[in-house]
């Protein structure tokens, strides 16, 4: 199936490219841009905010009135925010932008999964 899919991307230019263009950034591989090519055809086409939220990785307000909630991620295409949060992770520690980024939410005391939320999503914006 693997094959197949890798065939498929190399036979079409556009899908190529696109694959080609993923791959250059560091903790974007194989699984990362596949993914992305088959669950996110608006790639290129879209913001950086509307590629978060379609990935859900946007942050969602829950406030009423003068009370301010936390927000939270959800909806979205969960596949892809799965995929993206693996990809996180590896890019957290190999991509030198991403890793100062990170390192420096660490530093202020973040959480791991608010740092690999905020790595995920600034992956998707480099992305669009």
């Amino acid at each position: 199936m693997d094959a197949q899919i890798e065939q498929t991307i190399a036979f079409d230019k556009g899908l190529a490219t696109t694959a080609g263009i993923l791959r250059s950034v560091p903790g974007i591989g194989p699984v990362t841009s596949t993914m992305l090519i088959a669950e996110m055809p608006e790639l290129g086409q879209i913001s950086g905010e509307q590629a978060a939220a379609l990935t859900g990785l946007a942050p969602i307000a829950h406030d009423s009135g003068a009370m301010r909630g936390k927000r939270a991620i959800a909806g979205g295409r969960r596949l892809l925010r799965d995929v993206m949060f693996q990809a996180a992770l590896v890019a957290s520690h190999h991509n030198p932008v991403l890793k100062i980024f990170a390192d420096r939410l660490r530093a202020a005391g973040k959480p791991h999964k608010v740092v690999i939320t905020a790595v995920a999503r600034k992956l998707v914006l480099s992305c669009r």
